[in-house]
């Protein structure tokens, strides 16, 4: 199938530097994708020359006038930036003109725009950020990781819902195992709203395996892990930290003296391996899950091969519908539950 996505190609820490070389990256290895450069016209056909690519029938441009900057508050960015790169990059997948976009830019914003242009899906309280994390026997989606620092119990059980038909789309499970994440796995412990919500999930259609704790998150017990933004959130950026933290002392202690130098090079190969399982790089695009419409979030200071994953990330839910599969799925759980 043929499948069309608009770029925000000014947001980000990096805008077209990385946005460009990532788009034609991805376009030499899908054959049947389209991109849209949406931002400075010039700067995007500089870009272009610069990696000696031409292909005007499946690398676009898009001109506007305005971007959306980092720290800009969503409501300002709402209100001003109409033709900004981002809200332009969404108003074409309202438009039918691309079937995802893929964004670096301003979270909040995003958020704002996303759920302003496009809609939640019917049944649907708020949009949830969802990403891939990798674990000991491969990987699992935790949601959410920031789009709603507080949540209710059905809203945590719509993620639950909308996190669990991602994974059964795009990894294709048929029924991935879904948990709440908290304090203990015992069912007395935690928040009155997690514990609520633990009702509902558990009277759904859904695989729910119960509570999980933080060190789960890592050994593969979920394939789906539930949980409100603020302890998404925080849990994604504790475990950036303590990545970071590891690989500072690893090289310190490799780079001790000549020997642990030359026990170093022994055991590249074997580093090489560790970094490429755990590189959050493989793992960037997050994906807000809800809306009547694709949109995916890159990290902020994504560098080209991190942008081009989240690239492919649009293409995965595209090929999968992902908006018409969770709408699906939300419209038979509210049935059965009015039925019950």
């Amino acid at each position: 199938m043929s499948i069309t996505i608009a770029l925000d190609a000014m947001g980000g820490d990096h805008g077209p530097d990385v946005v460009v070389p990532a788009a034609i990256r991805v376009l030499k290895e899908i054959a049947q994708l389209k991109l849209i450069l949406v931002g400075d016209g010039a700067l995007l056909e500089k870009q272009i020359q610069q990696h000696h690519y031409r292909d005007d029938v499946r690398l676009l441009i898009q001109h506007t006038s305005q971007k959306v900057e980092m720290d800009e508050l969503p409501s300002s960015a709402l209100r001003n930036k109409k033709d900004s790169s981002m809200r332009i990059s969404i108003n074409l997948v309202k438009e039918k003109q691309a079937q995802a976009c893929v964004s670096a830019g301003n979270t909040g914003a995003l958020m704002a725009t996303a759920r302003y242009v496009l809609k939640t899906l019917p049944g649907i309280n708020r949009p949830a950020l969802i990403c891939a994390l990798p674990t000991i026997n491969g990987h699992s989606h935790i949601l959410d990781l920031g789009a709603n620092v507080d949540s209710t119990a059905e809203q945590l059980f719509q993620f639950a819902l909308m996190g669990s038909e991602l994974v059964s789309a795009v990894d294709n499970l048929p029924k991935p195992r879904v948990a709440l994440l908290n304090v203990g796995e015992e069912e007395m412990k935690g928040c009155e709203v997690v514990k609520e919500a633990a009702q509902l999930i558990a009277a759904s259609d859904l695989n729910y395996i119960g509570f999980v704790e933080g060190d789960d998150i890592y050994r593969g017990t979920a394939d789906v892990i539930v949980c409100d933004g603020f302890v998404g959130n925080v849990a994604l950026k504790t475990s950036e930290g303590v990545a970071m933290l590891i690989r500072h002392f690893m090289q310190k202690e490799l780079n001790h003296n000549f020997w642990r130098k030359f026990l170093g090079l022994m055991m590249l190969p074997a580093l090489r391996s560790l970094r490429a399982k755990i590189d959050p790089r493989r793992y960037n695009g997050a994906s807000l899950v809800g809306l009547q419409g694709i949109v995916i979030k890159s990290h902020g200071d994504a560098d080209v091969l991190a942008f081009s994953n989240a690239i492919k990330v649009a293409c995965k839910e595209v090929e999968q519908a992902l908006p018409d599969r969770i709408s699906s799925h939300l419209e038979q759980a509210f049935l059965k539950r009015q039925q019950a």
